[in-house]
C-alpha cells in the first residue's frame, strides 16, 4: 500500500453549511487528533457514517408511527389515518411537503464520500507498522475508497429513481457552486453509476468471511453487480428509457445473469421463504445486502392487531394484495376465483392459495400473535375483536405478518425483542429482474437467447422452491399480467412495488383504485367478505419526486419535475 497522509484540515475548512442547494453540511465532528490518534477506528467510523445513512424502513421512520413505503401502494393501506404517508395519494405531496428525506440523505452522505475520497490518500499507516493491527489497518484501507464509491452510486440511484434528473457533483463544492448547480439528465447520470460500479467490483471483496472482523452489511462484489443490474432494468423502463431502445433490455439481462450465473460461487443461494425475516437472518445466503437493526419490538407494537396488548395494527394488507396470490392447484388467482363477495363461512377461499400468503397475510380466524402470552384467533370484521370500531383497526380486513416476528412479546411486563434486517438486495429480485429484462427485448417469455435461460426459467426456479411449489410458468399468454403479479407478492413489503409501478407508468392502473376487504356478520351469522374499492388520488406527475421548494429558492438554477 502506498504511503499516505491523512489530514481532516479540521473537515470544516473547504465544506459546506445547511444553506447551500444540495444540503451540504459539516459530515462529521470528529476533530483531526481523534482520527490521527486512531485510523483505523476513526477513519473507518468516518467510513461507517456513510453506512449508517443508508435507507432502511426498520430504522428510520420517515413517515412515523412505523408507516412502510408499501402503504403508499396498493400493498396496503397504513391504519392510522394522520401518518404522512397518506400524503402520497390524499393531495398533501406538494413541492412544499415534498418527502425530501432521499434528497437531503442522499446528497449528505454523498458530501461525506467526496470529503473521504479526497482526503483517504494522505493517510500514512506506517507510523503504525509494527502494531498487532497493521495488517488490518492495511487491507480495509484498500477497501475504503471502493467501498465508498459503491455507496455514493447507491445514493446516486436513490436520487436518480426518484427525481430523474439531479446534479451530478463528483468533487466537493464551495456554497457558492453548490447554489448554482444544473441537473444532469437522468441518463447520465445512470451512466455515471453503472460505470463506478464497473470499476470498484473487481476491488470488493466477493464476502468479508476472510476480511478481520468479518462484518456484515458492507459492500460485495455481489452487492455492486447487484445494483448495477436493478439500475439497468429501471433505465430500460418506460419511466426513463423514452425512446424504447431495446438494447437496454438487453444489457440488464446481462447484468442480472452475471449474478445468476455466479451465485454458487459467490455463496448466494435462494432460502426458504419465511428464513427472509427473522432475528438471525442476517446470515440468509439470499441475501446480497441487508441493513441489520439492533433488537427491539417496535416494529412487532407498530404492526400487531389493535386487541393485542400494544398492537397498533400499521401497515395493513389489501385485498388487492391478496387478490394477486395464485391457487396451487390451477395457477388462478384468488380474484380470478372470487371476483365478488364471499362468503368465508361456507367456503375457505384462502385454502390452497400461494404459501406465501400465509407468510405475508393476517386473515380473520388466524391465531397471532404466535407467542403463547399474547395468541389469539383474530377477529377483523365489523364489531370484531379485532376490527372496526375500534380506533386504528385494520382498515382493509387484514393485518401484516411479513418481518413481524410473532414470538415477540410486547405485553408491559416480560417483554421480547428481536432483530429486523431490511433487505437491500436479495437474489430473488435477480431472477425476476433477469425475466422482465428478458420478455421486454425478446417478446417471448420461452426464448432463452444469448444467455441460456429464458423468462419464464427464471420464473419457474423462484416458483420451484421447495417450500412454494406454484405451478410453472408456461408460455407468452399474458405474460407481462403474471410476470407484475409475481414481482409483487414475492417482493411484497420489501419497498419495491412503489418504485416498480412508477418505472412501468402503471400509476392509474394500480394505484388509483384500490380493493379493500369490509368483513361483516350478515342476518344468518356468517362472515362475508365485501369488497369495496377506494379511490386515491393519482396524476402521473407522481411518478417523480417533486424538486423540495427550498431548494429551489436557494438555487434559482434547478427546475421544478413537470406539472409540480
Amino acid at each position: 500500500m502506498n504511503k499516505i497522509k491523512y489530514t481532516l484540515l479540521g473537515m470544516a475548512a473547504v465544506v459546506f453549511v445547511g444553506c447551500a442547494d444540495l444540503d451540504y453540511n459539516e459530515a462529521s465532528n470528529r476533530d483531526e487528533d481523534w482520527t490521527y490518534n486512531s485510523p483505523l477506528n476513526g477513519v473507518k467510523a468516518l467510513v461507517y457514517d456513510v453506512y449508517a445513512q443508508m435507507p432502511s424502513e426498520f430504522k428510520d421512520n420517515s413517515y412515523g408511527n412505523g408507516a412502510l413505503i408499501a402503504s403508499a401502494t396498493d400493498e396496503s393501506e397504513f391504519a392510522l389515518s394522520f401518518s404522512p404517508i397518506h400524503k402520497y395519494f390524499n393531495g398533501g405531496w406538494t413541492p412544499s411537503n415534498p418527502f425530501s428525506t432521499t434528497w437531503d440523505r442522499s446528497y449528505r452522505a454523498i458530501t461525506q464520500v467526496h470529503m473521504y475520497l479526497e482526503r483517504i490518500h494522505r493517510i500514512d499507516l506506517s507510523d503504525y507498522e509494527y502494531d498487532p493491527n497493521y495488517q488490518t489497518m492495511v487491507q480495509q484501507f484498500e477497501i475504503f475508497p471502493n467501498e465508498l464509491r459503491f455507496l455514493r452510486a447507491y445514493f446516486y440511484f436513490e436520487l436518480v429513481r426518484a427525481y430523474g434528473d439531479v446534479p451530478l457533483v463528483t468533487t466537493t463544492l464551495t456554497n457558492a457552486q453548490a447554489n448554482s448547480v444544473e441537473r444532469t439528465p437522468a441518463k447520465d447520470v445512470f451512466k455515471f453509476i453503472i460505470n463506478e460500479l464497473d470499476a470498484v467490483a473487481e476491488y470488493l471483496p466477493v464476502s468479508y468471511n476472510d476480511i478481520p472482523g468479518q462484518e456484515i452489511g458492507r459492500a460485495t462484489r455481489g452487492a455492486a453487480l447487484a445494483l448495477k443490474a436493478r439500475v439497468l432494468l429501471y433505465q430500460a423502463s418506460p419511466l426513463f428509457n423514452t425512446d424504447n431502445n431495446k438494447e437496454l433490455w438487453k444489457e440488464a439481462a446481462a447484468a442480472s445473469k452475471v449474478i445468476i450465473d455466479n451465485a454458487q460461487h459467490w455463496g448466494y443461494k435462494l432460502s426458504g421463504y419465511a428464513n427472509l425475516w427473522g432475528h438471525d437472518t442476517f446470515t440468509n445466503p439470499e441475501f446480497i445486502f441487508v441493513l441489520g437493526t439492533q433488537a427491539s419490538n417496535t416494529f412487532e407494537q407498530y404492526n400487531y392487531p389493535v386487541g393485542v396488548e400494544n398492537g397498533n395494527s400499521g401497515n395493513c394488507p389489501t385485498q388487492a394484495l391478496v387478490d394477486a396470490y395464485e391457487y396451487q392447484a390451477d395457477g388462478k388467482t384468488f380474484k380470478e376465483k372470487h371476483p365478488g363477495d364471499v362468503d368465508v363461512t361456507t367456503e375457505n377461499p384462502y385454502d390452497g392459495l400461494d404459501p406465501r400468503f400465509e407468510l405475508t397475510v393476517v386473515k380473520n380466524g388466524d391465531l397471532w400473535p404466535s407467542n403463547t402470552a399474547q395468541q389469539i384467533a383474530i377477529e377483523t370484521y365489523q364489531s370484531g375483536f379485532n376490527g372496526a370500531p375500534k380506533y386504528g383497526a385494520t382498515p382493509t380486513g387484514y393485518y401484516l405478518k411479513k418481518f413481524v416476528d410473532g414470538n415477540c412479546v410486547t405485553t408491559a411486563n416480560n417483554q421480547t425483542t428481536t432483530r429486523h434486517n431490511w433487505i437491500v438486495m436479495r437474489l430473488a429480485e435477480v431472477y425476476l429482474n433477469y425475466a422482465e429484462a428478458m420478455y421486454n427485448y425478446y417478446g417471448n417469455a420461452d426464448e432463452q437467447g444469448d444467455f441460456g435461460m429464458s423468462a419464464n426459467e427464471a420464473i419457474n426456479v423462484l416458483r420451484n422452491r421447495p417450500d412454494i411449489m406454484m405451478p410453472e410458468f408456461q408460455g407468452n399468454n399474458g405474460f407481462g399480467e403474471r410476470y407484475m403479479r409475481e414481482r409483487m407478492v414475492e417482493l411484497a413489503f420489501e419497498g419495491q412495488r412503489f418504485w416498480d409501478v412508477r418505472r412501468w407508468k402503471k400509476g392509474a392502473e394500480f394505484f388509483k383504485n384500490v380493493d379493500v376487504a369490509d368483513f361483516k356478520l350478515n342476518g344468518n351469522g356468517n362472515l362475508i367478505l365485501n369488497r369495496v374499492t377506494k379511490t386515491r388520488q393519482w396524476d402521473e406527475k407522481y411518478n417523480l419526486y417533486p424538486i423540495p421548494q427550498s431548494e429551489i429558492q436557494k438555487n434559482g438554477n434547478l427546475k421544478q419535475n413537470p406539472n409540480w
